[in-house]
Order: structure tokens, then C-alpha cells, then sequence
């Protein structure tokens, strides 16, 4: 990714998270929210992507609804948001990226992490509008 487009990436990431709520906020003091170009090859290699534009995001971790004490020593949670993905995913049939669609992509995909965190499946998340 070009320097230029990671600089505006994160420009709208600032901007996004500087307006969730304060939840939201809490939440990421919690489980660390990183940002990558896109996933590695192991990552891709674990969910089954085959194209590293087709993931925007990862919780990777022991959701809350799951954990138990004979988890102990485990690694922490961690969200991951990919730069590459939520670029693909923003992108109209134009294949134009408009600044209040990447800014909606970057939001979902952020909420959409997080509550794997609270143990929320994918369908969930599809009923609720966050798939």
C-alpha cells in the first residue's frame, strides 16, 4: 500500500474512533486494536481467505461468553482491522472509494471485532446489520 493511502486510512481511523462512544473506547483499552495492510499468509491460511483483500478484520483471542479459569496463560485478545479489506469493501460498482463509505467500513468492521469479543457469531452479526 502506498504511503499516501495509509496516511488517509489512518487519518479516517483517527476520526472514526475519536467518535465512538465512550463504550467503544473502553472496550479497545481492553482488547488492543491493530491495524495491518492485510493479513499474513498463516492468517489466510487459518480462516481460508484466499485473497488478502477479502478479510477487513480478526478477533483473535477467547470470547468472553467462552472463557473459563482453565484458561489461564493464554495469549491476550486482540482485534486486527486490515487496511486492504475495508479498501476492497468500501469500493462502489464505480470502483470509486467515497471518504463516508470507508469511514462506515472502518466503523463496522471495528464493531463488528469487538463483539466476537462478547461471543457474537457471524450470524448474529448479520441479523444485527454488522456481518
Amino acid at each position: 500500500m502506498d504511503p499516501q493511502h495509509r496516511r488517509r486510512f489512518d487519518r479516517l481511523l483517527e476520526s472514526v474512533l475519536e467518535a465512538m462512544p465512550p463504550l467503544v473506547h473502553e472496550l479497545i483499552e481492553q482488547v488492543p486494536l491493530h491495524v495491518e495492510d492485510y493479513p499474513s499468509d498463516d492468517v489466510l491460511a487459518r480462516t481460508g481467505i484466499h485473497r488478502r483483500n477479502q478479510l477487513c478484520g480478526l478477533y483473535t483471542g477467547i470470547p468472553l461468553t467462552e472463557r473459563s479459569v482453565m484458561q489461564s496463560g493464554t495469549m491476550p485478545d486482540v482485534v486486527t482491522i486490515y487496511r486492504e479489506g475495508i479498501l476492497a469493501a468500501s469500493r462502489g460498482p464505480d470502483g470509486r472509494i467515497t471518504t463516508g463509505e470507508l469511514r462506515r467500513q472502518i466503523r463496522i468492521t471495528i464493531l463488528h471485532e469487538l463483539a466476537h469479543h462478547h461471543g457474537l457469531d457471524e450470524d448474529d452479526l448479520n441479523r444485527l446489520g454488522y456481518g
